[in-house]
């Protein structure tokens, strides 16, 4: 059984061998009595973790007449996030037949919400306080985020979806024929760490396939992070967890979820990007960033520089009216007006509250284009140095923000500057993150209970976040899985990694770091000849050789698994699909790596290793060739990598090749400081 009750800080996380769960609330007293007690695995404080197309699966290769497995429809996606709003024309289940068998979940609504047989099952999770105003006690989502997250992976085809008639198309997950079950876990508050454990716990037995999971919160050990344990127990049972980097880049080691039994997913950019002209009442056109769905239809409106607008009444806020922070701005000179603002941080609250019409906002750097509440453009410095010119110079200043248009990213795909970076903060010679996928303004799904622009009620919206990338990826590997019903979470994550596209180092400074293996390819991972497979007892192998004890080991495998009777592994014995070593600076290292790879694809197939190996990366592998018989059989190889470190980080690659199928892994060495 898994129990969650009475109301306190701490999470007992225990175990019982016929039992997967986990959890139960404490008082500081009983955790104090419980701890060293049998069956009590550890007892830690409750954290409160947070949130993190039409176009991007044709961007990436995958279009909507891609080779499908008639499987799809048996597979079913855990969406762990704020719930979904299942009415949305996403969620349609017309012409689906009842869930698979193995479904064993349930339906948590009411009066007001029903599963369908496309969303066939909801839970709401919510152990620790009092509903908050605006909050419902049911699956239903209030925020928006994961009907967005929930559409991206495995809604259905809408046809003329956009966003107030910008990025029109159709709208369609990766897998739009897969189930849907979902788990609310995230309220205004953030996602509470009990209930993320409990949502684990019943999505196992429930039956569901993939787990989708666009939550993170700070770098914490394995022995501590709820989403690393939840996730474990998942893998045990057959199951892939996708998970968020984190939206705390471009800073290195920034990295949120890395477990090494999780698929950590990056974000990264499409071919799409959107402009919102500022003009002037001169003629003079500049070039903004935003997705401006408001048409001022042409129409010149005043403009005033906020920090000739300062609120007189509220003195402590005059200085920050350059900024347009709320309060700061005097509404009698703001209202009706264009509002210059020099910082985009502060948004446009403080601008719409003082009566003004639009805003214009500077950045310093190139940006991801936002949604903002009224008309709004961000330009450069230098474009506001000039507009500012042109205040002074004229004695009735003019400007109209036009509503935003296309057009094409030619640097399409990089990552996007908000996507936290590697390296691994706890185990630095596992690469992570493990994939990038599309992240920056993805049109998809919306709440009907959350209006986004004034009243209106907007069925599709674009967002940017990691929580993004994460769902496309978790649509991939339900892809790969309708193909190969079989094959174990570590199998399906090996190839959506060694089949990925590679990314351009030039455009991407953080190279792996940034991106990982490169970005998802779903239409090669479903035939990757090759998978480098793992298991429970490989990650236990690797946890003893980490250094874990017994107790150790046991907060996170929830059983009585033990590093005795030479269980130990080192890290670079993991049978992962990625290389990497770490040394201090001008520093030689050598280190020697153990792999496995299964074979996959025909039966009778020979595989040449190539490797890229740049200047100050000496790598040999052996053997050289690798010859397959048979389908399932399975070769082992040794790489010898020595790295002398000048650089903060050198990259390569092993490729095993046989004329069709190319399985690639990254080689990473880099230089630590730990």
């Amino acid at each position: 059984m898994s129990f969650i009750s009475g109301a306190s800080d701490f999470l007992l996380h225990s175990y019982h061998r016929s039992f997967n769960g986990f959890v139960a609330k404490l008082t500081e007293g009983e955790k104090l009595k419980l701890e060293g007690k049998d069956g009590v695995v550890s007892v830690f404080a409750s954290r409160k973790k947070q949130l993190q197309t039409t176009r991007s699966w044709d961007f990436m290769g995958f279009p909507q007449t891609v080779t499908r497995s008639t499987y799809e429809s048996d597979v079913i996606i855990g969406m762990f996030d704020t719930g979904i709003w299942p009415e949305s024309a996403s969620f349609n289940d017309d012409g689906f037949g009842p869930p698979p068998t193995k479904w064993k979940g349930t339906c948590q609504g009411n009066s007001n919400f029903t599963c369908n047989n496309k969303v066939v099952g909801a839970r709401y999770y919510h152990s620790e306080r009092e509903l908050l105003t605006g909050e419902i006690a049911s699956p239903r989502d209030t925020r928006g985020h994961g009907t967005h997250t929930a559409s991206i992976a495995a809604g259905g085809i809408v046809e003329k979806a956009s966003f107030l008639g910008i990025a029109s198309g159709a709208a369609r997950g990766g897998v739009p024929s897969a189930r849907i079950a979902v788990y609310k876990i995230c309220w205004l508050d953030g996602c509470s760490d009990a209930d993320i454990l409990a949502a684990f716990d019943d999505a196992i037995a429930d039956g569901v396939d993939i787990i989708s999971l666009s939550v993170g919160l700070t770098p914490v050990n394995y022995l501590k992070d709820t989403i690393a344990i939840g996730a474990f127990h998942a893998m045990k049972n057959g199951i892939l967890t996708s998970t968020s980097a984190g939206n705390q880049g471009p800073s290195s080691e920034t990295i949120l979820n890395f477990a090494p039994w999780t698929l950590s997913v990056a974000a990264s950019t499409i071919d799409r990007n959107f402009i919102s002209k500022v003009k002037l009442g001169n003629g003079a056109i500049y070039e903004g960033r935003t997705i401006n769905a408001f048409d001022m239809e042409n129409t010149m409106y005043p403009i005033i520089y906020g920090g000739d607008a300062p609120n007189a009444t509220d003195r402590e806020n005059q200085e920050l009216s350059m900024f347009c922070t709320p309060g700061s701005l005097n509404k009698t000179l703001v209202e009706g007006k264009i509002v210059i603002c020099d910082d985009e941080l502060a948004r446009t609250e403080g601008a719409k509250n003082a009566g003004a019409v639009g805003s214009i906002l500077r950045f310093g750097f190139n940006r991801i284009a936002e949604i903002y509440d009224l008309p709004a453009s961000v330009i450069s410095i230098s474009d506001q140095a000039d507009i500012l010119k042109y205040l002074e110079s004229n004695s009735e200043p003019t400007a109209t923000i036009l509503k935003s248009t296309e057009y094409k990213d030619e640097l399409a795909p990089s990552v996007a500057s908000f996507s936290s970076r590697g390296p691994n903060p706890i185990t630095r010679d596992i690469i992570k993150p493990d994939l990038t996928a599309p992240g920056v303004n993805i049109l998809a799904a919306w709440t009907e209970a959350a209006p986004t622009l004034g009243s209106d009620i907007i069925p599709f919206f674009m967002i940017s976040g990691t929580s993004m990338s994460c769902p496309h990826v978790s649509a991939a590997a339900a892809y790969v899985k309708s193909f190969h019903p079989t094959w174990s979470p570590d199998a399906i994550k090996s190839a959506l990694m060694t089949t990925a596209y590679t990314m351009n180092a030039d455009t991407n400074p953080d190279a792996e770091f940034g991106y990982g293996s490169g970005h998802i390819n779903p239409a090669k991972a479903a035939d990757p000849g090759l998978v480098y497979d793992a298991g429970e007892i490989d990650y236990v192998k690797f946890l003893c050789g980490h250094g874990y004890s017994n107790k150790q080991l046991q907060i996170i495998t929830g059983d009585d698994s033990t590093c005795s009777g030479g269980a130990n592994a080192t890290v670079w014995d993991l049978n992962y699909p990625s290389f990497a070593l770490s040394t201090k600076y001008k520093e030689s290292i050598t280190r020697t790596f153990h792999r496995t790879v299964t074979n996959v694809g025909s039966a009778r197939s020979s595989y040449k290793a190539i490797v890229n190996a740049p200047a100050g990366l000496q790598t040999q592998v052996e053997p050289a060739v690798l010859s397959f018989k048979s389908v399932g059989e399975k070769q082992s190889f040794v790489v010898t990598i020595k790295a002398t470190m000048i650089k903060p980080m050198i990259s390569g690659s092993l490729v095993w090749d046989n004329g069709f199928h190319k399985v690639r892994s990254p080689i990473v060495a880099h230089i630590t400081n730990f």
